[in-house]
């Protein structure tokens, strides 16, 4: 009774603050920064410490100049998703630009379907409008990991629900993705790839941002066994409240392609990315708490 009490007062304070215009929440984010970077230091040893591995060849001035761009950055996010309860279609769309679409929507018209790598970027939860730009018919499906509290998880499914997205939980992905395929719906599978794994996750190893770095290949192992159209999701921050996203495609056969291939194609397109632009990936996270020693004990 108290969760669920707690979760209509968060869901309803945060429906009320979305009513504020983009320019205000931007005003917020500003006095959010301050208390997060130099009051609270959310999670700053571990923003440092990502940092310095990933950028040894960067001196301390240049790092310190990231982490404060990613502490601007993560405090528009929290707040850009709250946003989104409100934001009309329209606004959205005038800020999250989808750029050579013509390509993916010519593959989800010849295969039924593609799937969609999306890293921990810049907007990346403004995806969610994606269905906008689709065929009508085709139906956008979000891969996602269900929190631990339920009435936050019921939150945010609605948010990214708002446009028409259909939520997968990913202990269920493999199944409902076969069935949504046999039923005969062109989908859009939507996976964000690039999170931490854990002991059973962990398959495909690589050197990524100067570590040794475990990757998830679930997105890898539904794209073969459907042999669906895999794409990189490239986001590129344009300014604060805009974003531009581009769909490039790793490869339209990947039962062709050999196991690792495709997750490896991904984490080389993203350090691409993050090193193009290196404050708006999520420097906060413990991505790389887990270890290959770790695995090799467990299995």
């Amino acid at each position: 009774m108290k969760s669920r009490l707690i979760y209509w007062l968060t869901y309803a304070g945060m429906w009320l603050l979305a009513l504020l215009p983009l320019g205000a929440f931007y005003v917020l984010s500003d006095g959010l920064y301050f208390l997060m970077h130099h009051v609270a230091h959310y999670r700053r040893r571990v923003v440092r410490m990502n940092l310095r591995n990933a950028f040894p060849e960067k001196s301390a001035a240049e790092l310190r100049d990231i982490e404060r761009q990613f502490y601007h950055y993560i405090c528009d996010y929290m707040l850009e998703e709250v946003k989104l309860l409100r934001m009309p279609l329209k606004e959205l769309r005038r800020r999250m630009e989808y750029n050579n679409k013509e390509e993916f929507l010519a593959m989800v018209e010849k295969h039924g379907g593609i799937v969609l790598l999306i890293p921990h970027y810049a907007n990346f939860e403004w995806i969610i409008g994606i269905g906008s730009v689709m065929r009508e018919g085709d139906l956008p499906v979000q891969v996602y990991k269900p929190l631990h509290n339920k009435y936050l998880d019921a939150m945010f499914k609605r948010i990214r629900a708002r446009f028409g997205g259909y939520n997968v939980p990913k202990h269920s992905m493999a199944r409902e993705i076969i069935r949504l395929h046999r039923d005969g719906k062109r989908i859009v599978v939507g996976l964000i790839t690039d999170q931490s794994p854990n002991l059973n996750e962990a398959h495909y190893w690589t050197t990524f941002l100067n570590q040794d770095t475990g990757f998830m290949d679930g997105a890898e192992h539904v794209a073969k066994l459907l042999n669906l159209p895999v794409f990189y999701c490239e986001l590129e921050k344009q300014g604060r409240g805009y974003c531009e996203v581009r769909f490039d495609l790793i490869t339209e056969t990947p039962k062709e392609t050999a196991d690792g291939e495709i997750t490896g194609h991904f984490a080389r397109r993203l350090e691409q990315t993050i090193r193009r632009q290196p404050p708006y990936w999520f420097w906060s996270h413990k991505r790389w708490k887990l270890k290959r020693e770790d695995v090799v004990q467990h299995g």
